[in-house]
């Protein structure tokens, strides 16, 4: 092995290692015991294990045939395992309950009925004509399945319209990565074998960079917020200020300005960007975009029952919102149901 290959084996491995490192720290030593920690956990070990499967054979091509069908078995948990951990982390639902085990449970049956009926030594055309293709194929729609979910936050990261929190910056790093790691090797015909392997370390490590870069970001701004935390304002100024905010927003209807900012509003009323923060986060336990957006959509809904006639998408520009999935995800968020759901209620009420 020449030092270019040793170079590529030891990148290619480092990231598989620490992955699996990584891996057992969630699936058995990570607190508070949650389901998105043992997907996350099960999503690492599955990848771990496709790219050792492709280090082997890349270095050692007489590779046993267990080891290529364990490594492409492991490729069918993949798309699950991402599926199940943005929906829990997203959707912020840690319960593993009985449909998801379902879920699990049957894909391990399928891939170990699969394995040992059909072994991959004794049908070897079978797995490179047929099952690779199936594997990966399930794999895509997973990725896809999970786009559709993270849809509001991915509008987020494309748009600009608001800056994600680190809760969404790592989602989206996790899907992208995954997406990386389906691509290079879905194209590794046109380029490499080892692409695959040397794509999953450099997505690895590069996530680590941005979370840590997100992190270092985050800190610094709290940083600057605690030097305004010990500015203690007087009740009667606090009530003075916020009926003052809330008559700005509701008489001037700012709340309906899709390029509304906190600088913005602060200014209407003459006080310091950060005095309003202070305001909003220590006597409302808000941020400024929930402030807002519970404003608008307040709006949205006396609109829904009153111009029933409306399109939601009218409904969302009428309230400040510059895009439909925006205004659907704080929708959401803030009345635990969707525009349609809302309407169907309230026409169910007057019914009633």
């Amino acid at each position: 092995m020449n030092l270019d290959n040793k170079l590529i084996f030891f990148f290619s491995a480092l990231g598989a290692f620490n992955s699996i490192v990584l891996s057992i720290y969630f699936l058995l030593f990570a607190r508070p015991k949650k389901g998105s920690n043992y997907f996350l956990g099960g999503l690492l070990i599955a990848l771990s294990i496709r790219v050792w499967k492709s280090l082997f054979f890349y270095y050692n091509p007489s590779l046993s045939k267990v080891y290529l069908q364990i490594g492409l078995s492991a490729c069918f948990l993949i798309g699950p395992f991402l599926y199940l951990y943005i929906k829990s982390k997203y959707l912020k639902n840690d319960k593993i309950n009985k449909l998801t085990k379902t879920h699990l449970l049957f894909t391990v049956v399928l891939i170990l009925c699969v394995g040992i009926v059909y072994p991959y030594k004794n049908n070897i055309d079978l797995w490179v004509d047929y099952f690779y293709y199936i594997i990966n194929l399930q794999w895509l729609v997973y990725i896809i399945i999970s786009a559709f979910l993270l849809k509001p936050v991915i509008h987020k990261l494309m748009t600009r319209d608001h800056k994600l929190d680190y809760n969404e910056v790592w989602l989206v790093s996790v899907f992208f990565g995954v997406l990386c790691i389906w691509i290079a090797y879905n194209t590794a015909s046109y380029t490499s074998y080892i692409v695959g392997a040397l794509s999953y370390s450099f997505v690895f490590y590069l996530t680590g960079l941005l979370i840590y870069h997100k992190r270092k970001k985050e800190f610094v701004v709290s940083m600057k917020k605690e030097k305004y935390a010990n500015t203690q304002i007087e009740e009667t100024e606090v009530n003075h200020l916020l009926e003052k905010i809330e008559s700005t927003l509701v008489n001037e209807e700012l709340y309906k300005n899709p390029n509304i900012t906190m600088p913005l509003l602060a200014k209407k009323i003459n006080i310091r960007p950060q005095l309003l923060s202070q305001l909003l986060n220590n006597n409302l336990s808000k941020s400024f975009s929930l402030f807002i957006n519970e404003y608008r959509i307040e709006e949205a809904k006396r609109l829904l029952k009153e111009k029933p006639h409306l399109k939601i998408d009218t409904i969302a520009e009428e309230c400040g919102y510059n895009s439909n999935s925006t205004f659907y995800a704080a929708f959401k968020k803030i009345t635990q149901t969707t525009p349609s759901k809302y309407i169907a209620q309230e026409s169910n009420l007057k019914m009633s």
